[in-house]
């Protein structure tokens, strides 16, 4: 049984359908990566199994056995699934660690803890009192991540990590998705950034226009196959 499977999802916004019949699976342990263009859907999948997004049949989203497509967010994290938003979304008005707390809300127990964080993060420790604003964007995203982690997820959907960042903090990021793997956590990566989401995933799956259009291992997958599933053409 995969620990998440998507069955022909189909969500949208309205009257607007963004997803047309996704179908894919995660298993336990595994670091899986979703590429595709901006407006692919890769963000409205994210949310649809994060309960941010109703889904039109909840039994399409499977997690752990259990249908989830119709459970509020809280809930969805409550059983494991926890998300680092594109774009950060922190509290502003709240601190380093005030944030990191925020993230435990659901008391869910699990390896990570705030030390843990901070191990894995040390300038978080360093700066920990300090307001969230105050922080770059990198170490704003590692806050982020710090604080999905809170809720000792055994599934992290992380959408966008390297947006809007220096290659070099990129690197910082990344490097800490084996660290975070050893400690049981399962990783969903939606991510824009084609030879990051190779180099990091151990499957790839990639979306056009609500669709996936590839999927496989990244040493299976041709160049050329990637781009014509990418772009189109």
């Amino acid at each position: 049984m995969s620990l998440l499977e998507t069955r022909n999802l189909v969500a949208g916004y309205g009257d607007f359908q963004a997803l047309f019949g996704i179908s894919l699976s995660i298993e336990e342990g595994e670091t899986v990566a979703i590429i595709g263009s901006n407006g692919a859907g890769k963000t409205t999948l994210l949310k649809t199994v994060s309960g941010l997004l109703g889904a039109r049949d909840p039994a399409d989203i499977q997690f752990a056995g259990t249908a989830i497509g119709a459970l509020e967010p809280d809930q969805i994290v409550a059983l494991g699934i926890a998300m680092v938003p594109e774009g950060r979304r922190l509290f502003p008005s709240l601190s380093i660690e005030e944030n990191l707390r925020m993230g435990a809300y659901c008391g869910r127990s699990g390896p990570w803890t705030m030390q843990r964080v901070y191990d894995l993060f040390p300038m978080l420790m360093e700066r920990r009192h300090a307001p969230s604003p105050t922080l770059s964007g990198g170490q704003q995203q590692m806050l982020a991540i710090g604080r999905a982690l809170m809720a000792n997820p055994r599934l992290l959907l992380c959408d966008e990590l390297s947006l809007g960042l220096a290659p070099i903090v990129i690197r910082s990021i990344y490097a800490a998705m084996p660290g975070i793997r050893a400690e049981g956590t399962t990783i969903l990566i939606v991510e824009q950034d084609i030879n990051r989401a190779l180099q990091t995933a151990e499957r790839v799956y990639c979306m056009q226009k609500g669709r996936i259009t590839l999927q496989g291992r990244p040493a299976d997958l041709t160049r050329d196959q990637i781009k014509h599933a990418y772009f189109g053409m």
